[in-house]
């Protein structure tokens, strides 16, 4: 499984983005996906994951109901859509997939086994 990760740029504050991870050498529906991000000289943090068949997610605090995760199996793909940006979103957003996980809640990194390289967004005026 190859994960590429799309849609990121530069957005003035209050602004959105949606950003895409796709799937390509196996069949994404399999896999429940995770998004993260990292900011310089930070840790990576969970920022939501979403179920094999999309009706379940889960969301950090963080995002403060401002991020959105859905996929669409039949093109292989799965969506972070971002609203009302913020400067504190600005960093190197990343997905990742595993088989097993169930998305009852917010797994942390060490539980997904494929990778995105990660799109950079930032915020700012």
């Amino acid at each position: 499984l190859q994960l590429v990760e799309s849609g990121g740029g530069w957005v003035q504050p209050g602004g959105s983005l949606r950003l895409s991870c796709a799937a390509s050498g196996a069949t994404l529906a399999d896999y429940a996906v995770g998004w993260f991000r990292q900011a310089p000289g930070k840790e990576r943090e969970a920022v939501s994951c979403i179920n094999q068949y999309g009706d379940r997610t889960s969301a950090a605090d963080s995002t403060e109901g401002r991020f959105t995760t859905t996929r669409d199996n039949a093109k292989n793909v799965v969506y972070l859509q971002i609203d009302s940006l913020k400067p504190e979103d600005t960093a190197v957003y990343y997905c990742a997939a595993d088989p097993l996980l169930l998305c009852m809640v917010v797994h942390s990194p060490r539980a997904y086994d494929h990778w995105g390289q990660g799109t950079q967004v930032t915020v700012s005026s």
